[in-house]
This record gives structure tokens, C-alpha cells and sequence, in this order.
């Protein structure tokens, strides 16, 4: 039973527009560009209100080739291994603001550095744009000397989803893989056939229709079923171990455990966790309810044991 913190939490985000004196919740035409800026808008105006940073975390701007990127500290943090994050946004949205106080969470739980970076967003740059930056952002690292058994992906939502295409196309260039990934909530699937795609749209959380007018603006004219845009149709083997989390109220349920199940099937060490009765990205809102803070705890400790293990793929 869900706990009554991670109820109330669950109440608030279902009627959110009500904090904004609307009466209905708000539904946005993503067909619309300037709909899509505002959506933007929006994000970070919620992120300004709401993104406090954790006490001792420390913000240092980097340049990666034109690439917007931080690197966020804690003081107690290990600066010789790294947690590269992916953000989530549905490739559409998300920057380093928008997500800083929740890398910041990771970062002082695990006690480890994060780099955190922008890709270019969909639909002024499509695929291959955010894979491309993503590489960008791993290759950086390795060219400063960090080798790969230090460093770990994390991802939210698309980011997820991106951390696991970027792991599909670092093998397959046969490039050193990192450490281990975290994907939490990721986009797996961007033919949205997953049968929570349907029997979940009612419960989730997510604007109606994020997810198909992302997999538009994102793909473009291209293949939704090609590996590196949707993960789920690629060829699973040899991928360093995976920790995945998504919430049992969320269309992208089924995209978490059918993708957890076929990289098992291909002998990739993978841990799966279906929050009973939760939502999208709640390990992210730790610590507002026990269930968050515990999902939160063993993200960092897979983190920690798995950087500490020093394994080489």
C-alpha cells in the first residue's frame, strides 16, 4: 500500500492546475511551436520556484564544443568518478536549470560528482542531434582523463531512454562502455506499443499526448523502431548492468519492463523496480514520501557499488 505521504504527492500532481486557478487541467497542442516555448517556459519557471539546491552542492559552468554543461559537486563528493546525466524532457525540453537541483539529489546521496549536460532539443534539431551530443558529452570525459569504469549514466524519462541508445551505439562503435546505467522512467519505445500506453493514459501524470507528438518531433522522417531512437528493438547484448525504475501508473510502464526483460533474455545483468501505484519519475522527488526516498537510496548505493567494482567492458 502506497504510503499516505506518496498519496497526498500523488493528489497535488494529478490536480497541479489548480495551483494555478485553473479549473481545467491544460491541454497542450503540440503541433503548436509556440506552444512547445511555452511548455519550455513553463518548465523552467517551475524549476526557478522549486529547484532549491541541497546545502554544500557546488556549480562550476563548463563549455564542451559549444555544449552548455555543469559540473555539480557536493563537498564531500568523489571528483575521479563521474555520474553523467541525461535529462529528461521528452527531447523537447529540459536544460541544465531545469534539472540541477535534482542531479544535485544524486550527487549528495551518492557522494559522487555529476556532469550535467544540454543536447539540443527537438523540433529545431531531431535524431540524431541528442545521441550526438550525448557521445559528445562521454567522449569529453574520457578525453580528460576519466576512464570509463568511473563513470556512471543516469537518465530521466527521454533521458533514459537516451542513456540506454547511447549505451546501443557506444558498443556498437565498440567504444569502452561505462562503469553501469540508471534509467528511470525511460523512453524505450517511441512506437508507443506498450499496452500501459493505453490502460495507464487515464492515471498518468503526463500532459494527453506527450509522448506520440515527441516521438514526432524527435524522429522526424525517421524509423520510430530504429535502435537508437526507440532502444527496445536493438540487439541487448553485452551492455554494462542496469538499475531500472519506473512507476506502475505511467503509460511508459510497459517500456521499462518489456526493455528490462529483453536485455535480461540477452544476459545483461539488469535490476527492474515497478513502483506499485506510483508515478512518473518519483525517485526524482525524493525525499517528499518514504517510497521516493528509498528508490533515491538504492539508485545511489547501485551507483557507488558499481564504480567501486572497476569493471572494464
Amino acid at each position: 500500500m502506497l504510503s499516505l505521504r506518496a498519496r497526498m504527492i500523488k493528489l497535488l500532481m494529478q490536480n497541479r492546475n489548480l495551483f494555478r486557478l485553473r479549473m481545467k487541467k491544460e491541454n497542450v497542442d503540440w503541433n503548436d511551436y509556440e506552444a512547445i516555448l511555452r511548455f519550455r517556459r513553463d518548465v523552467e519557471e517551475g524549476a526557478g520556484k522549486f529547484g532549491k539546491l541541497p546545502e554544500g552542492i557546488m556549480i562550476s559552468p563548463v563549455d564542451i564544443d559549444n555544449m552548455p554543461a555543469e559540473w555539480i559537486f557536493y563537498t564531500a563528493a568523489q571528483k575521479d568518478r563521474v555520474i553523467l546525466y541525461f535529462h529528461g524532457g521528452g527531447y523537447v525540453t529540459g536544460t541544465c536549470q531545469s534539472h540541477r537541483a535534482i542531479v544535485a539529489k544524486f550527487v549528495k546521496n551518492s557522494g559522487v560528482a555529476a556532469l550535467l549536460f544540454e543536447y539540443r532539443l527537438a523540433p529545431e534539431h531531431r535524431f540524431p542531434a541528442a545521441l550526438d551530443d550525448a557521445l559528445a558529452a562521454y567522449s569529453w570525459l574520457l578525453d580528460q582523463g576519466m576512464g570509463n569504469s568511473n563513470i556512471v549514466f543516469v537518465g530521466d524519462s527521454a533521458g533514459g531512454g537516451l542513456v540506454l541508445a547511447a549505451l546501443l551505439a557506444l558498443r556498437d562503435q565498440g567504444m569502452p562502455l561505462p562503469a553501469a546505467a540508471v534509467s528511470y522512467s525511460p523512453v524505450t519505445d517511441f512506437k508507443c506499443s506498450g499496452e500501459s500506453y493505453r490502460t495507464k493514459a487515464r492515471v498518468c501524470l503526463a500532459p494527453a499526448g506527450l509522448a506520440s507528438a515527441c516521438a514526432r518531433h524527435y524522429a522526424g522522417d525517421n524509423d520510430l523502431g530504429l535502435p537508437y531512437i526507440s532502444p527496445l528493438y536493438g540487439e541487448l547484448q553485452g551492455l554494462p548492468p542496469l538499475l531500472i525504475y519506473v512507476g506502475e501508473d505511467e503509460t511508459l510502464r510497459d517500456d521499462s519492463i518489456r526493455f528490462a526483460q529483453k536485455a535480461e533474455a540477452a544476459g545483461v545483468e539488469v535490476t527492474l523496480r515497478v513502483g506499485k501505484g506510483l508515478f512518473h519519475c518519483y525517485p526524482a522527488i525524493a525525499p517528499l514520501f518514504p517510497e521516493a526516498t528509498r528508490a533515491m537510496a538504492e539508485i545511489c548505493s547501485f551507483i557507488r557499488e558499481n564504480i567501486s567494482r572497476g569493471r572494464l567492458y
